[in-house]
Order: C-alpha cells, then sequence, then structure tokens
C-alpha cells in the first residue's frame, strides 16, 4: 500500500490532507498549552488559599494553633502547599515533554513538507514542458505535412497547363519537393519529441512521483505516531505525580487521625484556669431581728477601734459583696471629695521647686453621708484616668506585671516572660564569650586584629546582661508574689466573678483615680485611714492593691534635681526612668522609678523618648477625655 501507486494523480488533496494534518498536530500543541495554564492556575490557587489561613505571625491565631485540631488544619495547609507544587511539576514537565517538543517538530514537518511538495511540483512543471514541446513538434509536423500537399497540388496543375512556361513548372516542382523534405523532418522531429515525451511521462508516473508520495507518506505517518507518543506522555506526566499526591493526601489523613479530643481539652484548662477556688456558701442573714439599716460614722469607727469581725467592712461575708474593687480606691470613694486633685507645682525652674505649695488637704465630709452616697447613687465618671488605663489594656498596652490576668494565667504569662528574658540573656553570654575569645586570640596576634576594639561591644554587652538579669529578678518577685497568692485547697474559697477583666474598666472603680495626688497617693485616704481602725487581715485578703499606671516611654535626667515638694521625685543626672505622664502644658512630667517610687519632675530637666505605639494611645485617651 503506497500513496504513489494507488494515489498517483491526487497530487492535490495530499497537499490539503498534510496539511490538515500540521493543523491538528498545532490544534494538540494549543490545547496541551491550555492545560499547562490551568495546572499553574489552580496551584496558584491552591497556594493563595493555603496562605490566606495560614496562622498570621505574633498574632492571637498562633496561639491557637497549639491544639491537635489546629495543628492538623495547619498541616493539610502544608499539604496543599505542596500539592499544589505537583500540578507546577505537571505544567513543567507538560511544557517541556510535549508542548516544546511538538513545537520544534511542527517546524521541521513544515520544512520537510514544503521540500517535498516543491519536488513535485517541480516534476510535475518538467512533464508539462515535455508535453508542451510535443504538442509542438506535432502541430509543426502537422503543418508542413500540409504546406507538402498543397505544393504537389501546385506542381501538378503547373505540369498540366500548357499556357505555363517550363520555367515555373520546375519551379513548382522544386518547390514541391522542398515542402515534402521539410515534412520528412517534421515527422522525424515529432517521433523523436514523442518517444522522449513517453519515456520522460513513464519515469514521472512510476518514479518520480511515487518517491515524492512515498516520502509524504512516510511523513505523514511520523506525525501520526509524534501525536500518538504525546498523548502517552500527556498521560504519563500525570501518573508520575499520582505517588506524590498520594503521600499529600496520607499525611492528611494522617493529620486528621493525630487530633485528641482529650489532649484539647486539657489545652483548654491550662490557658483559661483562673487559679480562684470556687465560691463558698453564703451565710444566712436573719432579718426577722429588728436591725439598724444605716450605717452611722460612729458605729463604723467603733468597730474599727474596738477590732471586731461584726463592722460592715471587717467580716468576711460583707467584704465579698465587693470582691473585685480595689481597697485604696473603695477607701477612696468613701473619704475623698469629689473634686479634681490639685495641680502639680506651677514652675518648672529649680529655685521655685523646693518651696513650692504643699498638696492642700481636702475638709473631711460625714463617713456616713459619703457611705449612703456610695450605695445608693450611681457612679460618677468625671475624671478618665481609669478609664484610660483600662482602654489602653483594651488596644494592647497592658500592665507590665500583667496585674490585668487572673492569677493562675498572669503565672503563665509572667513565667513565659522569665524564661524569654534567660534566653536573651544566655544569647547575649555567648556573644560576650565569642568576643572574649577573639580578644585573647587578638592580644596573642596582634596582626590579626586590636583587641581594644572589641572592648566596647563587650562593655555594652554587660550593660545588657546586667539589664537584663534586673528585668528577671523584677520578673520573678512578681512570679513569687503571685505564686505565694494563690490559693490553696485548705483556704476558705472567695466569691469571685467570672468576668476578672472588668476591674480595670468599672466606672466605679475610675471614679477612684480622680483623686489621687501627684505622688500617687489619697491624700484623703491616709487621714481617714487613722480614724478607720479597719481590722487589715481580714480586709486586705478581698481586695488586691492597686495597679501601676501603664508606661508611656522613657526619659533620662539631664540635670539633678532634688524633690521636696510632696509629689515631686529626686533624679540624679544621667539616670534613666519611665515615663507615666506627659506634661499637659504645666510644665512637669510625671515619672517612676520602680513600683514604690514615682512622681512629678520639671519637664526641662529631663529628655523624654515615648514609645510610639503608647503615644497614639495615650494621645487617643487625651481626646476621649476632653
Amino acid at each position: 500500500m503506497s500513496w504513489g501507486t494507488e494515489l498517483w494523480d491526487q497530487f492535490d488533496n495530499l497537499e490539503k490532507h498534510t496539511q490538515w494534518g500540521i493543523d491538528v498536530l498545532e490544534k494538540y500543541i494549543k490545547f496541551v498549552k491550555e492545560r499547562t495554564e490551568i495546572e499553574l492556575s489552580y496551584a496558584k490557587q491552591l497556594r493563595n488559599l493555603s496562605k490566606k489561613y495560614q496562622p498570621k505571625k505574633n498574632s492571637k491565631e498562633e496561639e491557637e494553633y497549639r491544639y491537635t485540631s489546629t495543628r492538623a488544619f495547619l498541616a493539610t495547609l502544608n499539604e496543599m502547599n505542596d500539592y499544589a507544587g505537583q500540578h507546577e511539576v505537571i505544567s513543567e514537565n507538560m511544557t517541556s515533554l510535549i508542548t516544546g517538543e511538538l513545537t520544534r517538530y511542527v517546524q521541521e514537518l513544515k520544512q520537510e513538507r514544503k521540500s517535498h511538495f516543491h519536488d513535485g511540483r517541480k516534476a510535475q512543471q518538467h512533464i508539462e514542458t515535455c508535453w508542451k514541446q510535443l504538442e509542438a513538434s506535432k502541430r509543426r509536423f502537422e503543418r508542413d505535412c500540409k504546406e507538402a500537399d498543397r505544393a504537389q497540388q501546385y506542381f501538378e496543375k503547373m505540369d498540366a497547363d500548357i499556357n505555363v512556361t517550363k520555367a515555373d513548372v520546375e519551379k513548382a516542382r522544386q518547390q514541391a519537393q522542398l515542402r515534402h523534405q521539410m515534412a520528412e523532418d517534421s515527422k522525424a522531429e515529432y517521433s523523436s519529441t514523442l518517444q522522449k515525451f513517453n519515456s520522460e511521462q513513464h519515469d514521472h508516473y512510476y518514479t518520480h512521483i511515487p518517491n515524492i508520495f512515498q516520502k509524504i507518506q512516510e511523513m505523514e505517518e511520523r506525525r501520526i505516531v509524534k501525536i500518538g507518543e504525546s498523548m502517552k506522555t500527556f498521560a504519563e506526566v500525570d501518573r508520575q505525580v499520582i505517588p506524590i499526591i498520594g503521600k499529600c493526601l496520607d499525611e492528611i489523613t494522617k493529620a486528621a487521625e493525630s487530633i485528641d479530643h482529650k489532649n484539647d481539652s486539657q489545652l483548654v484548662i491550662e490557658a483559661f484556669k483562673s487559679g480562684f477556688e470556687p465560691p463558698g456558701d453564703i451565710d444566712f442573714e436573719d432579718f426577722t431581728q429588728p436591725m439598724k439599716r444605716t450605717v452611722s460614722e460612729s458605729s463604723l469607727s467603733n468597730s474599727r477601734g474596738e477590732g471586731k469581725s461584726e463592722p460592715k467592712f471587717g467580716g468576711k461575708s460583707k467584704g465579698k459583696l465587693w470582691p473585685f474593687i480595689k481597697k485604696n480606691k473603695l477607701m477612696s470613694l468613701l473619704t475623698s471629695p469629689h473634686q479634681p486633685p490639685p495641680p502639680p507645682p506651677a514652675s518648672a525652674s529649680p529655685s521655685a521647686v523646693p518651696n513650692g505649695p504643699q498638696s492642700p488637704k481636702q475638709q473631711k465630709e460625714p463617713l456616713s453621708h459619703r457611705f449612703n452616697e456610695f450605695m445608693t447613687s450611681k457612679p460618677k465618671i468625671h475624671c478618665f484616668r481609669s478609664l484610660k488605663r483600662g482602654l489602653s489594656l483594651k488596644l494592647g498596652a497592658g500592665p507590665e506585671d500583667f496585674s490585668n490576668l487572673p492569677p493562675e494565667q498572669r503565672r503563665k504569662k509572667l513565667q513565659q516572660k522569665v524564661d524569654e528574658l534567660n534566653k536573651d540573656i544566655q544569647k547575649e553570654m555567648d556573644q560576650r564569650d565569642a568576643l572574649t575569645k577573639m580578644k585573647d586570640v587578638y592580644i596573642k596576634n596582634p596582626q590579626m586584629g586590636d583587641a581594644a576594639s572589641v572592648d566596647h561591644r563587650l562593655a555594652e554587652l554587660g550593660q545588657n546582661i546586667e539589664k537584663l538579669r534586673l528585668e528577671v529578678q523584677k520578673f520573678e518577685g512578681w512570679l513569687a508574689e503571685v505564686e505565694g497568692r494563690l490559693p490553696m485547697r485548705t483556704e476558705q474559697p472567695r466569691r469571685q466573678s467570672g468576668l476578672y477583666e472588668a476591674q480595670n474598666t468599672s466606672a466605679v472603680n475610675s471614679c477612684a483615680q480622680d483623686r489621687e495626688s501627684p505622688d500617687g497617693s489619697y491624700t484623703e485616704e491616709q487621714s481617714q485611714e487613722t480614724e478607720m481602725k479597719v481590722p487589715a487581715t481580714d480586709f486586705d485578703d478581698e481586695f488586691d492593691d492597686e495597679e501601676p499606671l501603664p508606661t508611656i516611654g522613657t526619659c533620662k535626667a539631664l540635670y539633678t534635681f532634688e524633690g521636696q515638694n510632696e509629689g515631686t521625685i529626686s533624679v540624679a543626672e544621667g539616670e534613666m526612668l519611665y515615663v507615666i505622664e506627659e506634661d499637659k502644658g504645666d510644665g512637669w512630667t510625671r515619672i517612676r522609678r520602680n513600683e514604690d517610687e514615682e512622681g512629678y519632675v520639671p519637664t526641662s530637666y529631663v529628655e523624654v523618648y515615648l514609645d510610639k505605639n503608647a503615644k497614639d494611645v495615650y494621645k487617643s485617651l487625651q481626646k476621649i477625655s476632653e
């Protein structure tokens, strides 16, 4: 079966068919290209999907991934990322093994087809030329024969006419002979041309055209084989990644099987356990006997003086009515007047500070009137210091000692902070040891470097280590305090509320901050506590110490300042302190040295470095208060 013998006269149809074959090949190439684009797009979408649900760094979501279910979900996301990578491999292999290979083959196929059909057209043109030569020789032979016949007839006519001269007859005879000779020559030429044409025609249809068509047939068969191999490769590329995709799916199944509901339940306990004991039984109050409903100043004062357990604030069961109100805030509500604290000293000059005015004491009101007003009237939020503190906690600027958290959670946070600081100390010590070894090498081999060049860095590392150790001591102190305060099983349970964080933003608590003097104490509270001798043992058990104001930056003392007035604090030149209240235009800045020492210093005596985030929160709180 050969196209040369079977399709010897179908040159045009073969040309169309081979062109159609190339079009099919190009169509398949386009199909594979679109498939690779789909695979790339699918892989990209899978990666974006995996990235979208990945936990954000340093966010609350990252803490949630300690549970086995969320860890399994994270493993699923990672496996989906690998799954997407396999689709990228499919796209790359199809591009290199199919698209690129077929594109090069199509170019070669077009060149080969063009060459073969050029040879076919050349052979056709040659046979057509031979045919034209044969036709021309044939027409010339026919013409010469007709001319010879007419010349012979003319000679015979002239020879039969008696009136024609002998010379004319001879001329007609010679012309007839010439025409006969020309006819014989044309006959011979025609015969020769015919033989040549027949030979060329035989070679054309039995040799040249079959060879050319055979090459075209082989070319077309190679094209068919090539497209079949490409289709096999198309399937094989997919089959090669199936094991890896299967491993990804197996890992997802393994991650799902690793989910432990009991472990997750235990983690919930560790995350939210407050450390408080459940509330105890409420004592029965007998109202059948007549009782005096209002509390007088004399009865409360007498009860404090006598140290009994019956007064309003001395008994355990009565004190539990306000388990989240701090002691100094509650006493301030009962004793301090409803007016803002006195302003700090008016002058920021060093000469004016020692003789500045003292903070005036407020005139006391009857205690019974203050207590009745507290119990019957709604809280009046006429200051915003506690509101600012509560809002700052919501915005993430919580106290450094985590006092806004329940005991168990506070202990965990403090322990975590201590561990982080210890790691930082270890890093600094490792750097110091490395620099010390480097310095020893420089001392032994001065040509390698200057030993004095590392002294400055060693001094910085020493200072950093010392600062970090002080921080560790501070947090360890808070940790020891929390661990000492955690209730034991043998202690009497306290009545606590589940909404522990409400103590930071409570409206009643916020009012207590309004009567704070420049040194951070409550002037009326101190004077009233000398008169009201409430038993400290039971009362202190019910209320925590007041939390410090959050720091908004640091400052460096430019000059030495002797704080002799009430509300001021002494600082030494070059000392670093914490800023807890910015200058409000009166020339004074409120600073803190440690938990127990804070006060005002002239703003011109210090250089303030406010934290950007804390400063923005502080300004927003000031706008709210205005």
